[in-house]
């Protein structure tokens, strides 16, 4: 049999509106509805189950596009029988014809079996003894079953009977209770009590066939009595974990991946950069010790880690969260995500970990000239605020040089709520009342610290429009990142800036992708290629997928036009705070559990003295590292704002362009860190 043969005898099968499948079924689609006729109905489950699913795709108007008008009108016309001809089959079913209609259904069309059973109160006529053994022959799943409401409702006892039958089936609680994206919803009998969750939870955390990938959402999941989950559970479940892995390593060596950084006494570069792929993959960063001497002066400390050690891009938003962006293909479709987790990838990893080394490294170069880098921090808000931006009264205290790292975390910790709170009723009242700070004792809740500015913030709306340029000029699953060998890209983007691309290059399935790009106002075709119809216009777009946001007040005048353009058509909208979304979940993520359950808590544990003593000094110094790491982030954020506050308040001509990367000012003669990068 040819495979155009095999193909034609392909049943169809409806994956949604939106499936690229669609196009592989049309022709059967037409061809059945063409022939389908009301009094010679099919007797067969599974000729019913394919006419139920043709129903779909012409519910949906998925026909041919060389349907004429006439067929697709008499395509059209036959819904209506249809739908009563599937109905009425699975109507008659009852305890005698059960296992004859049930038996034989291929397995990629269990689910549509038990919806057409359940829609038709088949359950409701059969007995559980018959169905579920009927169900069993044919090699239904219980996930199947469970993801199908009337059949749990109609069969309660004996599905909680089978649920808590094996350990493996815990996996389904996990799946309903705790991991994100699961393809479809788990339905549990109601005699299923939280005291059933927590036992058969607890035997899949014992149990040899356990998935390290579920024993890690319980270990990360949020204590609730409702799921099972608590404390007891999740430890349980985190020194499972540890014993997998541990037991993995030692029968695979893995990949060695990892981050140097180093000085140089030799090098004029700032900063050079090499991936080292000799022995796995190693990120090799080596900075100018001549560099460094140059700039010690307060600014240039702090700017180093804006620009130097590129803790924020050009528009001055912070590289350290974990971006979707940053995600493989097999880290956003592999592996199980918790619904309260916070998603990172490889990327992620490689940045959280330079930077980390780059702060040890830099506060060790820094003791060496006996500076403090708590010191420089004290510096710019309790003199550089001032000096510059007239705002006093601002205070930030440095740890005792005495302190164990355990007392200097807790120490640094309660300094950076601090002194978010005093930013954020400055920004609110224009001053900074001490007396008032003095009577405010609310938690800092990251999302919420206000920003001088209006609308500093630019984010993406959940406009279908808006999220489908997005895909297709930036995603590397965009239809647009291929043509041919010679012509090709990351993305679409990287394809037509990189090469010159005609309109006719494009193959003629993706066409109408372009066609709609170019209606929108994204793409143009000047005759000879395709091109970019705004490069302002492209530098937000490419802010909004990579950062999820864009600083409005550090675009070009043509810029925020493009911006409010697109706001006017419900693309964007502007919304003002210190941080944008994605910054202020990262701060969620290491310091408390607001937003996720995955994080390390490290405010949460030093603040309420929580942390385990037993894992020794080196963990808090690494806690340390990691705390002055974020305080640096926020002043680099403070820092922005009070920038482009004074910049408006001033008029600076400057904005008619964009204002300037505003570094700190040095307040000697020694060079500036900014502009240098890799």
């Amino acid at each position: 049999m040819s495979d155009e043969e095999g193909a034609s005898l392909r049943r169809v099968r409806f994956f949604g509106v939106h499936d690229l499948a669609a196009g592989w079924f049309v022709a059967r689609v037409a061809q059945i509805a063409e022939h389908f006729d009301p009094s010679s109905a099919p007797t067969d489950p599974m000729d019913i189950i394919e006419l139920h699913n043709v129903q779909q795709y012409l519910e949906n108007g998925l026909l041919p596009r060389d349907c004429t008008e006439a067929e697709r009108a008499a395509a059209m016309s036959k819904i209506g029988p249809i739908r009563s001809t599937v109905a009425r089959f699975f109507s008659a079913t009852n305890d005698v014809d059960c296992v004859s209609i049930v038996a034989g259904v291929d397995f990629d069309y269990h689910a549509d079996l038990l919806e057409l059973l359940g829609r038709n109160r088949a359950f409701e006529r059969c007995t559980s003894a018959v169905m579920l053994a009927a169900l069993d022959q044919t090699g239904v799943h219980l996930g199947d079953m469970l993801a199908c409401k009337k059949l749990v409702l109609a069969y309660d006892a004996k599905v909680r009977d089978r649920l808590i039958g094996s350990p493996g089936n815990a996996e389904h609680i996990i799946r309903k209770h705790l991991q994100q994206d699961v393809r479809a919803e788990v339905h549990l009998p109601a005699s299923f009590t939280p005291a059933d969750a927590r036992d058969l939870l607890e035997r899949y955390v014992d149990s040899p066939d356990a998935n390290p990938n579920y024993i890690g959402l319980i270990e990360t999941a949020p204590v609730r009595s409702a799921t099972g989950i608590d404390a007891k559970l999740k430890l349980r479940a985190k020194r499972r974990n540890a014993e997998m892995t541990q037991a993995f390593f030692e029968k695979n060596t893995g990949l060695k991946t990892g981050t140097e950084v180093r000085l140089s006494e030799t090098q004029d570069e700032p900063v050079l950069y090499e991936m080292d792929d000799s022995d796995g993959m190693v990120a090799r960063f080596t900075y100018s010790s001549r560099w460094l001497d140059e700039t010690c002066d307060n600014p240039s400390i702090l700017n180093n880690f804006q620009h130097l050690f590129e803790f924020a891009d050009r528009g001055v938003l912070l590289t350290l969260p974990s971006y979707p962006s940053q995600l493989g293909v097999f880290e956003r479709f592999m592996g199980a995500t918790g619904k309260t987790e916070y998603r990172v990838g490889a990327g992620f990893r490689a940045v959280d970990m330079s930077t980390l080394l780059q702060t040890r490294l830099y506060q060790h170069y820094l003791e060496t000239k006996e500076r403090d880098l708590e010191g420089v921090i004290s510096w710019f808000f309790e003199d550089y605020l001032k000096e510059e931006f007239g705002a006093a009264n601002f205070s930030f205290r440095p740890s005792s040089g005495a302190a164990s790292y355990l007392e200097r975390v807790r120490h640094l910790f309660a300094e950076m709520e601090s002194a978010l709170a005093q930013f954020g009723l400055f920004a609110e009242n224009g001053v900074l009342d001490r007396d008032l700070l003095a009577i405010t004792s609310d938690p800092v809740r990251y999302r919420q610290v206000p920003s001088l500015l209006s609308g500093k913030y630019v984010y993406p709306t959940d406009d279908d429009q808006i999220a489908g340029i997005l895909h297709a000029l930036f995603s590397d699953q965009s239809a647009l990142t291929y043509i041919s060998e010679e012509l090709k890209g990351d993305d679409a983007a990287g394809l037509l800036i990189g090469n010159v691309v005609s309109y006719a290059d494009f193959h003629e399935y993706q066409q109408p992708a372009v066609d709609h790009l170019i209606s929108l106002g994204i793409l143009e075709d000047t005759g000879e290629r395709m091109q970019i119809a705004s490069a302002p216009q492209f530098l937000v777009l490419r802010s909004l997928f990579a950062t999820q946001a864009c600083s409005y007040y550090r675009l070009s005048k043509e810029g925020r036009s493009a911006v409010d353009a697109m706001e006017a058509r419900g693309w964007v909208r502007r919304h003002s705070s210190l941080l944008t979304e994605a910054e202020a979940q990262y701060f969620n993520y290491f310091l408390n559990k607001s937003d996720f359950s995955n994080g390390p808590e490290l405010r949460n544990k030093y603040l309420h003295g929580s942390q385990a003593d037993a894992e020794g000094e080196d963990t808090h110094f690494h806690a340390y590292v990691t705390a002055l790491r974020m305080m640096i982030a926020l002043v680099i954020k403070v820092n922005d704002d009070l920038c482009l506050w004074a910049e408006t308040r001033s008029d600076s001509p400057v904005l008619e362009d964009g204002p300037s990367e505003a570094p700190l000012r040095p307040t000697d003669a020694s060079a500036s860190a900014e502009g240098a990068s890799p």
